[in-house]
């Protein structure tokens, strides 16, 4: 590699350095403090993931439709933090009012939402484990693809994206599982490997599938908000994809017990109860 080019590969490393500096501190704050705090950050994350939508599908936020979507995320995420759970199932059938595109999106944005909301009622642990394991997929996936290189993992989707940084990420996401479950002192170091690994690729799958949308519309990032990051669908595409995940283990075991305790023999036993016949 040239000069040249490993000067373009890494100019976007301090924007996005210091931008993500500045969203640990905010979001480790509120992580901790939870309550108020804690939903509010939700709230305002969802609404701004909305706002990046109903842009991205020109349905400017000013209008009525774009405000109405907006609500539509806050109000979903109010219900949720209000104890209303179930309330998402209804908040993102009527969804398809905006049209079957924005209507997916809508239903991501609630299910993120609301699964944030539920892991965060009795320990900030299982939270923390989810951010710190997209975060850790995501950063050891860029310096693993940045130093390392080699072939592509998807060029007609992201052609930024290398084999050898989603192996990265995926190291990067397993290690940090294990390292949460161990600092937590809550036990299942063992399966939060794994639940890492998986939460580590669904993060992934995740930014490939906002890398396809966002190619489809022909844009490069979801917003500006983020320097070095885009918009907070940049930001959190891997996240909305591996908080449903971690909540829905989260229902295989008793509460104050973290979801990465779950083993496979576990969630099989689980998902056959829940399977009628």
């Amino acid at each position: 590699m040239t000069t040249a080019k490993k000067m373009t590969a890494w100019r976007d490393l301090r924007p996005r350095v210091l931008s993500a500096m500045v969203m640990v501190v905010v979001a480790g704050a509120c992580i901790g403090l939870g309550g108020m705090a804690y939903i509010l950050m939700v709230l305002l994350a969802m609404g701004g993931m909305a706002a990046e939508a109903s842009q991205l599908f020109r349905q400017p936020v000013r209008s009525w439709r774009g405000s109405l979507y907006v609500l539509w995320a806050v109000c979903a995420g109010l219900s949720a933090a209000c104890g209303h759970w179930s309330y998402f199932i209804l908040f993102c059938v009527s969804a398809c009012v905006f049209g079957a595109p924005l209507c997916a999106v809508m239903c991501v944005i609630i299910m993120a939402g609301t699964a944030l909301l539920w892991l965060r009622q009795e320990s900030f642990w299982p939270v923390l484990f989810v951010v710190a394991v997209v975060v850790a997929s995501d950063t050891s996936a860029y310096m693993a693809g940045r130093l390392i290189g080699g072939p592509k993992l998807a060029p007609r989707i992201s052609p930024g994206k290398t084999r050898s940084g989603a192996a990265g990420g995926l190291v990067g996401a397993v290690l940090m599982g294990g390292g949460i479950a161990y600092l937590s002192g809550l036990g299942g170091a063992s399966q939060a490997l794994l639940w890492g690994g998986v939460l580590g690729l669904s993060a992934q799958l995740g930014d490939l599938a906002e890398s396809a949308l966002k190619r489809a519309l022909g844009v490069k990032d979801s917003g500006t908000l983020l320097p070095g990051h885009g918009g907070l669908l940049d930001r959190f595409d891997g996240l909305v994809v591996a908080a449903p995940i971690a909540a829905a283990v989260s229902l295989a075991v008793p509460p104050l017990v973290p979801f990465w305790t779950v083993g496979l023999h576990d969630l099989v036993h689980v998902l056959g109860a829940a399977v009628p016949g």
